[in-house]
């Protein structure tokens, strides 16, 4: 196969799954290279946001998915009668902050941190497939240990948690939380801290804008 005929071949598989790939299934599949075949994915991204196609291809950790660009979020709601979902309460961007910077962490660990009981929200989290249980901590009682998705991923267009910004110093005092755009909060600052692109649309939503 030439450069050209592999780069329609990955793009037919990533569209045809409908779901994350793995490198690796792409590279059995085409028995070519991993090297090439991240280089192809990669050109692929790049071309798709360069030329403003309605269709975006994203990198989840080792897998990649195709889905519809964000800006079209609307159309694509109207065109198929979606309703959009509901935002997060603040308690719940709290958690979700937490477990994403101390993962994999316990319940008991959260309420230590937030003050109050975390249990409700924690199941709401679960309902939306933004965390998820991931094991048993290994003291008296064996706690339930969560973590984040790949589904959060997605919502926070992160391609791996490599890409979290950077940890506030929150101080004795200090609150974790996110705002609205989905940007950790600075208390001491009164303002974001930066790292990454906020998400796109609305703030940690279950990226409804990506319809495969």
């Amino acid at each position: 196969m030439d450069m050209k005929e592999i780069e329609s071949a990955v793009e037919a598989i990533v569209f045809a799954s409908g779901e994350p790939v793995q490198v690796d299934r792409i590279c059995q599949a085409l028995e070519v290279d991993r090297p090439t075949v991240e280089r192809v994915l990669q050109k692929l991204m790049d071309y798709y946001a360069f030329e403003r196609r309605g269709i975006r291809l994203l990198r989840i950790e080792d897998s990649w998915q195709m889905c519809s660009a964000p800006d079209y979020a609307d159309t694509i709601r109207r065109a198929f009668e979606i309703r959009k979902p509901a935002r997060l309460s603040q308690p719940a961007l709290e958690v979700l902050t937490i477990i994403a910077y101390y993962q994999p962490t316990t319940r008991a660990y959260v309420d230590q941190i937030r003050g109050v009981d975390s249990a409700y929200t924690i199941g709401l989290l679960q309902e939306r497939k933004l965390i998820e249980e991931c094991g048993r901590l290994q003291v008296p009682g064996r706690p339930h240990l969560y973590r984040t998705t790949k589904q959060f991923l997605r919502a926070f267009h992160l391609s791996s948690l490599d890409e979290l910004p950077e940890m506030p110093d929150l101080g004795a005092e200090g609150q974790m939380r996110l705002n609205e755009d989905g940007q950790i909060v600075d208390p001491a600052q009164g303002r974001a801290v930066t790292g990454s692109d906020p998400v796109e649309g609305d703030a940690i939503t279950e990226d409804e804008a990506s319809q495969t």
